[in-house]
């Protein structure tokens, strides 16, 4: 088994993570710019987006819910929660590691089926980053989203987005005339009015 290193991914699920650091138990049914979902709901979704991006590539582990009507409701406690979030992007790196970084084609959960490697690691990357943004804004975090990361994202949100938009994934991109930088570009981009 080939063990590769996905920086955008990596860097994703530290963003992710940050925000999961700073989330209290008052803060899980606080609305998002997700505006139907609460948090609960941002992060269950991304947490089965991550399993399901695993399992594509592993065939086993699929996410036990439909990530796109999550419940809004704990199974378990806060803290097994924030630990099952964690799980998730374990998973999703543990799957990643064994896709070669140069691969022209990997298998992901979204409707265009195969991707090329990048792509796919990056629109991974993507959800995590992105709907940790989502949960920074609703719990008056710092953006976990640098422009640095949103550099890497930016391409692959432009490969992937249109097409899904027509499922609902994304909101219509908002005009960047006025962006502020590759962070603001990406969520505008993405349909949040950042």
């Amino acid at each position: 088994m080939s063990s590769n290193t996905w920086t955008v991914l990596d860097e994703s699920h530290a963003a992710l993570r940050a925000v999961l650091a700073g989330l209290r138990p008052s803060d899980l049914h606080l609305p998002t710019p997700c505006e139907r979902w609460n948090v609960t709901q941002v992060l269950q979704h991304a947490a089965g987006d991550q399993l399901g991006f695993a399992a594509t590539i592993t065939g086993e582990g699929w996410p036990t819910y439909d990530p796109f009507a999550p419940s809004g409701e704990l199974d378990g406690d806060f803290d097994a929660f924030v630990a099952y979030i964690e799980e998730t992007m374990r998973a999703s790196a543990a799957a990643w590691s064994t896709i070669a970084t140069d691969a022209a084609e990997a298998p992901t959960p979204l409707p265009q089926g195969k991707l090329a490697g990048w792509i796919g690691a990056g629109a991974c990357g993507l959800d995590a980053a992105v709907h940790a943004w989502d949960v920074a804004v609703a719990t008056g975090q710092p953006s976990p989203l640098s422009d640095a990361l949103a550099e890497q994202l930016l391409p692959v949100a432009r490969e992937i987005v249109e097409p899904l938009r027509a499922y609902g994934a994304y909101a219509p991109a908002l005009s960047a005339a006025d962006a502020g930088g590759p962070a603001v570009t990406l969520l505008r981009y993405l349909g949040r009015a950042a």
